[in-house]
């Protein structure tokens, strides 16, 4: 695979390398609500509550021109 190419004009639109550190606290976010609350009376939290998606620092993808940028479609 010495010459392999993306087969789809796609990349990803970031400069962060993960988003292990917000699912990180995120996590421990509803951890620490869920044994906060008391489940005889209340209702457990919502998931979607904790973990805005659109925060993360890896957030999107792009379409790019393989035409204009062939050295991004290079893997």
């Amino acid at each position: 695979m010495a010459r392999s190419y993306r087969k789809t004009p796609i990349c990803g639109m970031t400069k962060a390398a993960s988003d292990k550190a917000l699912k990180k606290a995120e996590h421990k976010r509803a951890r620490r609500a869920l044994n906060a609350c008391d489940l005889e009376f209340d209702d457990a939290p919502a998931d979607k509550l904790f973990g805005n998606p659109w925060d993360a620092p890896k957030d999107g993808k792009q379409w790019i021109d393989p035409a204009r940028f062939p050295e991004i479609m290079r893997k």
